[in-house]
C-alpha cells in the first residue's frame, strides 16, 4: 500500500519500511525458501506499484496471484498482522488485471514470430548445441537474404527443408551445412510441437505497449502470465520471460532517471533464466539487465536462494528482501552466509543468524535511499496484500477476460504469405509465390474487433484497367508470362523497359460487372534475346476458367525458343562456374609453386655458404670435436665394461 507517496512494505524497528519510487528501477530481489511469505512480499510491491501509476507483470506458476481481480477477506489471522505491523485505515480491494497465456486457455494468447524472437533464443529455446545454433542463424540469414518471412513453426520447418536439400548452394557463401544438423533441428522442432510451442509463434504477434496501460482511475494494470502449464517446460518458460526483457529493452526508448518506473517486472523462479545459458547469452542477459534502468523498467527477480543468481547480475539488484534460509546441509550454510554478506550490516542484529531465525512473513529488508545508497538491513513484518489471496475460479477468470481491453486483439490467428507458401508454391509449380503483404493490427484499446479469418482467394474475372496500362511480360527464368502494370515495369530495372514517366491512375469507384470476351487482344513485351530489351508485340489472350486471368496463346515455337533461351543461360552459368573453379585450382597451384621455388632457394642458398672456405672450416671443427668427444666416451665405456683401466 501507499504511504506518502512511497510503497510501505513492511514495518521494522517500530517504522515502516518503504520502497522509494524513484529508486524502483534499480531493480530487486525476493529471495526465501518455500512457505515462508516470497509471494506476499510480491504482491504488496505489486499492489503498490499498481496504486502508483505503474503497470506491473506477474508469472503465475502456482495460480494464487489471479486472487488479485477481487478484495481480499478479513480473518483473525490478518487482523493480527495489521496490528502488529501499525497500519490504520487499511482497506480491501481489487486490482486492474489481464490475464495472459502462452497458450490461450486461461488468458490473451501471446504470440510472437520466428523472426523476432532470433536465433540466439530460438537455439536455447531447441536446447541446441553450438554447431547447431551456427546452423540455424545461417537459416535465418538466408532467409533475410532471398526475402523470405519466418513467422510461425512450418515456416522454419520448410526452411530446413530447402536449405538441408540446397545445402551445396550455400556452403560457400555462409558455410557448412551438415544434413545431419539439419535433422537435429528438425527433431528439436518436433520435441517443441509436442510440448504446445508451436501455438506461440505466429501473429498478431504482441504489442509490447497492451502491457503499459491504467485504467480510468489512473491504476497500473496488473498483467499476470499462467505459467502452471509454461513452467512444466523449464527452456520455454525461461526463453519466454529473456524474450520479453529483449522485447522492452529494443521497443523502449532511454528516459534515464524518473520519477517512478515506466513498468516492472518480477519474474518468478528465477534461477531457470540462467540455468545451462551459454557465455553468448549471458552476456545479452547481463547487458539488458545493466541498461533497462535508463529505459524506466524496473525488474524483481524471485528464487528462493540469491546464489541462483549470477554474481554478476547479483550486483545489479539494489532492493533486497529477504526471507528465511534453511541450512542442513553445508551447502545451505554457505549460502546463507553469501546471502548475509550482500546486505548492509546491522549492528543490532547478527545478519547471518537471523536470516535462519526468520518467522513466515517475516523478512529482512534493504532498500536504496534518496541518494541509491544501500539502507542497513532491518527486520521487518511485511504487511498482508490488499486483495484476495488464493486462485479464483475459472467462471470469474473467463469474465475478467471477456471484459478486458485486450479482448478481441488477440484471440483469432493470423497467417499471411511467408516462407512456407513461398516453398510450397515453387516445390508444386515452380513458380514464385505472391509477396507477402504486411498485416496490419487493429489499434490497442479502441473498441475491440475480431481479427477477420482467412477467407478464400478471390480472383478477378476480367482486367479493371485499360489495356495500354498493363501488360504479359515473360519471365524468362519460369518461361511462363505474368502481367504488371506499367507502372511497375518502368521502375524495373531488370526488365530494360525505357522509364517513362506514368501517372498513377486515381482509385475508381467500384463498378458493376461486365461481361467479358473469353479471347481478347493485348500488348505484351516480349524479350529480345538479342538486345535484352523487351519489344512490344500484340497477342492473342484467352481466358483461363480456372483462375478467372488472361493467358497469352503461346505457339510452339515461342515455347521451345523460351527454354533454349533457358538452357543456354544455364549452360552459359554452369561454364562460368566451372571457369571460376579452374581459375582458383590453378592460382593455389601457382601458389604452391611459388612456396616450393622459395624453400628451393633456400636451400641452396644454405648450400652455398657451407661449400665456402669458412663453412668448410667450421664443419671440419665441429667434426673434429664430435669425433673426440665421441672417442673418449667409447674408450671410458669400454673401460668400465672390461673392468680396465684407460
Amino acid at each position: 500500500m501507499l504511504s506518502n507517496g512511497t510503497i510501505w512494505v513492511g514495518t521494522g524497528e517500530n517504522k515502516p519500511i518503504c520502497l522509494l519510487p524513484q529508486m524502483a528501477n534499480r531493480h530487486g530481489l525476493i529471495a526465501g525458501a518455500t512457505g515462508t511469505g516470497k509471494t506476499v512480499s510480491l504482491k504488496v510491491m505489486a499492489e503498490g506499484f499498481s496504486d502508483m501509476g505503474v503497470p506491473v507483470f506477474l508469472g503465475d506458476i502456482k495460480g494464487d496471484l489471479s486472487g488479485m481481480v477481487k478484495p481480499g477477506e478479513n480473518t483473525d489471522a490478518l487482523n493480527s498482522r495489521l496490528m502488529a505491523v501499525g497500519v490504520n485505515g487499511f482497506q480491501f480491494q481489487s486490482y486492474p488485471t489481464m490475464f495472459w497465456d502462452v497458450y490461450g486457455q486461461q488468458g490473451h494468447p501471446i504470440r510472437t514470430t520466428v523472426s523476432e524472437m532470433g536465433p540466439l533464443l530460438l537455439s536455447r529455446m531447441l536446447n541446441l548445441n553450438e554447431i547447431q545454433a551456427g546452423v540455424l542463424s545461417i537459416l535465418y540469414r538466408i532467409a533475410d537474404d532471398e526475402g523470405m518471412l519466418l513467422l510461425d513453426i512450418k515456416d522454419i520447418k520448410a526452411m530446413l527443408a530447402y536449405v538441408g536439400e540446397n545445402a551445396s548452394r550455400y556452403t560457400l557463401k555462409y558455410g557448412n551445412i551438415s544434413i545431419t544438423t539439419v535433422g537435429a533441428i528438425q527433431r528439436a522442432l518436433a520435441v517443441l510441437e509436442d510440448q504446445g510451442g508451436d501455438v506461440f509463434f505466429g501473429e498478431p504477434a504482441l504489442n509490447i505497449e497492451d502491457w503499459m496501460k491504467v485504467d480510468e482511475n489512473g491504476r497500473g494494470y496488473i498483467n499476470i502470465l499462467a505459467c502452471d502449464k509454461l513452467f512444466l517446460s523449464p527452456l520455454m518458460y525461461s526463453t519466454f520471460l529473456l524474450w520479453m526483457l529483449s522485447e522492452l529493452y529494443e521497443a523502449l526508448p532511454e528516459v534515464g532517471d524518473m520519477d517512478k518506473p515506466r513498468m516492472v517486472f518480477f519474474f518468478d523462479e528465477a534461477h531457470l533464466l540462467f540455468n545451462n545459458c551459454g557465455k553468448q547469452l549471458m552476456d545479452k542477459i547481463e547487458q539488458v539487465i545493466r541498461l533497462i534502468r535508463s529505459k524506466g523498467v524496473g525488474v524483481y527477480f524471485i528464487t528462493q536462494n540469491p546464489t541462483d543468481v549470477p554474481m554478476s547480475v547479483l550486483g545489479q539488484l539494489g532492493n533486497r528482501v529477504q526471507h528465511a534460509l534453511r541450512a542442513f546441509t553445508p551447502l545451505d550454510q554457505k549460502a546463507v552466509k553469501v546471502a548475509a554478506q550482500t546486505f548492509r550490516a546491522n549492528p543490532a542484529f547478527d545478519t547471518e543468524e537471523a536470516i535462519t531465525q526468520l518467522q513466515t512473513g517475516e523478512a529482512l529488508v534493504s532498500f536504496l535511499d534518496e541518494k541509491g545508497a544501500p539502507n542497513m538491513v532491518t527486520r521487518s513484518l511485511i504487511l498482508p496484500p490488499q486483495s484476495f489471496m488464493g486462485p479464483i475460479d475459472p467462471a470469474l477468470r473467463k469474465a475478467f477476460i471477456e471484459t478486458s481491453p485486450c479482448y478481441g486483439l488477440y484471440d483469432q490467428p493470423v497467417d499471411r504469405q511467408s516462407a512456407y507458401e513461398y516453398l510450397a508454391g515453387v516445390v508444386a509449380g515452380g513458380k514464385a509465390a505472391v509477396a507477402p503483404q504486411p498485416y496490419t493490427a487493429p489499434q490497442p484499446y479502441e473498441a475491440p474487433q475480431p481479427y477477420p479469418t482467412a477467407a478464400a482467394p478471390v480472383f478477378t474475372p476480367a482486367p479493371t484497367v485499360a489495356p495500354s496500362a498493363t501488360f504479359m511480360v515473360l519471365d524468362p527464368a519460369t518461361g511462363q508470362y505474368v502481367q504488371k502494370p506499367l507502372t511497375a515495369m518502368a521502375t524495373d530495372a531488370n526488365q530494360g523497359v525505357p522509364a517513362a514517366p506514368v501517372a498513377p491512375a486515381a482509385p475508381a469507384a467500384p463498378a458493376a460487372p461486365v461481361a467479358t470476351s473469353s479471347v481478347l487482344q493485348q500488348n505484351v513485351l516480349v524479350l529480345d534475346p538479342t538486345t535484352g530489351q523487351y519489344v512490344q508485340k500484340q497477342m492473342n489472350l484467352q481466358l483461363d476458367p480456372t483462375t478467372g486471368q488472361y493467358v497469352p496463346v503461346i505457339s510452339e515455337e515461342e515455347r521451345k525458343a523460351a527454354q533454349k533461351a533457358q538452357k543456354e543461360a544455364e549452360t552459359a552459368a554452369a561454364k562460368a562456374a566451372r571457369e571460376a573453379q579452374k581459375a582458383e585450382k590453378e592460382r593455389i597451384s601457382e601458389e604452391r609453386r611459388q612456396k616450393a621455388d622459395a624453400l628451393r632457394d633456400e636451400r641452396a642458398e644454405r648450400a652455398r655458404a657451407n661449400d665456402s672456405i669458412l663453412g668448410r672450416v667450421k664443419n671440419t671443427a665441429i667434426n673434429q670435436v664430435t669425433r673426440t668427444i665421441t672417442n673418449e666416451l667409447t674408450r671410458g665405456l669400454m673401460g668400465t665394461i672390461l673392468g680396465k683401466k684407460r
